[in-house]
C-alpha cells in the first residue's frame, strides 16, 4: 500500500479507496441465491424432451408379443416330446390359468407336474383371451396334449388368441412345430 506525506489528499483518497471507504465506488456483489430465469428454461426444456421420448417410444406390437411367444411354446412343444422318448414316460402340456405347465404320468397313471427348469411352469408372455388345442381330424376341444403314448402322434393345432390377434402352433405328429397364421 502506498503512503503519502502527511496532508496529501491523493493518498489519503488511494487509501480510502482500497479500504472501502467513503467516496469508494467499488461495488461489491452477494452471490446469487436461486437460479435464474435461463436455467429454469434449460432444465424444463430438457425435462420436457425426456418426457416426449418415453411418450412417444415405440411400445412392443401385440402381433410380434404373440408370434415371440407362439415361438417359445414350439420350442417347448418340440423339448416335450424329446423328453417323452428320453424318459420312457408320457408328458402332458396343457394351458392353465395364465399359463401352461407339463405333467408326467407317474407308473399308478396319476399325473405330476413337472419341477424342473426346462418343463417347469411357465406363465405366458402376453395376455391370452384364449388357448384351444385341437387334433387333425377331430372337430372337438381337448385339454391337453400328450407325448410319448406312441411315437408318431397325431397332428395337433394349439390356437393362441391375443384380443384377436390369432396364431397357431401346428404340431406334424413327427415332433416338429410350426407356428403360422391362421
Amino acid at each position: 500500500m502506498q503512503t503519502s506525506a502527511r496532508g496529501s489528499s491523493v493518498g489519503r483518497h488511494d487509501a480510502l479507496r482500497a479500504h472501502g471507504g467513503p467516496g469508494c465506488r467499488v461495488s461489491r456483489r452477494r452471490p446469487s441465491a436461486g437460479f435464474t430465469l435461463i436455467e429454469m428454461l434449460v432444465v424444463l426444456l430438457i425435462a420436457g424432451l425426456l418426457i416426449a421420448i418415453v411418450a412417444l417410444a415405440p411400445t412392443r406390437n401385440r402381433r410380434t408379443d404373440l408370434a415371440e411367444e407362439a415361438q417359445r411354446l414350439a420350442t417347448m412343444l418340440e423339448s416335450a416330446d424329446d423328453q417323452a422318448e428320453v424318459r420312457s414316460a408320457s408328458i402332458a402340456w396343457e394351458p392353465v390359468n395364465g399359463g401352461y405347465r407339463f405333467d408326467q404320468r407317474a407308473e399308478d397313471g396319476t399325473w405330476h407336474p413337472i419341477a424342473d427348469d426346462v418343463l417347469g411352469p411357465h406363465r405366458w408372455g402376453t395376455e391370452m383371451t384364449d388357448v384351444s388345442i385341437r387334433f387333425t381330424g377331430s372337430g372337438n376341444a381337448t385339454p391337453r396334449i400328450v407325448f410319448g403314448d406312441e411315437s408318431i402322434d397325431v397332428p395337433v393345432t394349439v390356437t393362441l388368441d391375443s384380443d384377436g390377434v390369432r396364431l397357431q402352433v401346428v404340431g406334424t405328429g413327427i415332433g416338429s412345430f410350426a407356428v403360422r397364421r391362421p
